[in-house]
């Protein structure tokens, strides 16, 4: 049985269909033992205590400087054992002692086709530069922001007429997609990182691009 330890810092839209994944059996040998935030208030942090998951928070602004506060996240987190941890919605840039603590079980989902567009706005900023594609790309977490070996994306068309809340309620749906079916490959042990790139055991490449909006 893998151990999952879970990051939010908002709702945890990611985290609940993670939620709803390990309930349908869609992750594999795998269990969600915790989820932890940077924010007493994140809403999400109620939905898995409701669901029987442990939960707890630490509030960033309490520590002097990200260092001691990355240093008490990590106790808590492995405290729990964990296999892999998973960043849903936390909005904590990592320092890089964390990153190298857990570098090749450390998973991110971010709403763009990394490379482009790393660091927030990205939705704002594909419509600012007239992108005709746009997504989101599940990768292994590195030191440096929104970068990382590149394990799945999901890409969907720019439509006209498209504004930020369209374009990221459409986004959303092929994370929701594809976060599980990338956690569910690294439970199965069928990730290996080849420098820059991820290999999936099993799988074709053509299959690490979920697009099936562009398909029909």
């Amino acid at each position: 049985m893998k151990r999952i330890v879970i990051l939010i810092s908002g709702r945890g839209s990611n985290m609940e269909n993670l939620m709803r994944a390990e309930r349908q059996g869609e992750l594999g040998d795998a269990r969600i033992v915790a989820v932890l935030s940077n924010r007493p208030d994140a809403k999400g942090l109620r939905s898995a205590a409701d669901a029987g998951i442990h939960t707890l928070a630490f509030d960033h602004k309490q520590y002097p400087d990200r260092t001691s506060f990355d240093a008490a996240l990590m106790t808590a987190i492995d405290a729990h054992q964990p296999d892999l941890v998973v960043l849903a919605g936390f909005m904590r840039i990592l320092s890089e002692g964390f990153v190298r603590h857990y570098e090749g079980r450390l998973l991110n989902i971010h709403p763009s086709l990394l490379p482009a567009f790393p660091g927030l706005h990205t939705h704002q900023r594909a419509l600012a530069e007239g992108v005709r594609l746009h997504g989101c790309s599940v990768h292994f977490v590195t030191s440096t922001l929104d970068h990382g070996p590149i394990i799945l994306q999901a890409a969907v068309p720019v439509l006209d007429g498209d504004d930020e809340a369209r374009l990221a309620a459409r986004v959303l749906v092929e994370e929701h997609t594809i976060y599980p079916r990338a956690v569910r490959w690294f439970v199965e042990g069928r990730l290996t990182i080849q420098g820059l790139c991820v290999r999936v055991r099993g799988e074709p490449r053509e299959n690490a691009l979920h697009a099936p909006d562009l398909l029909r």
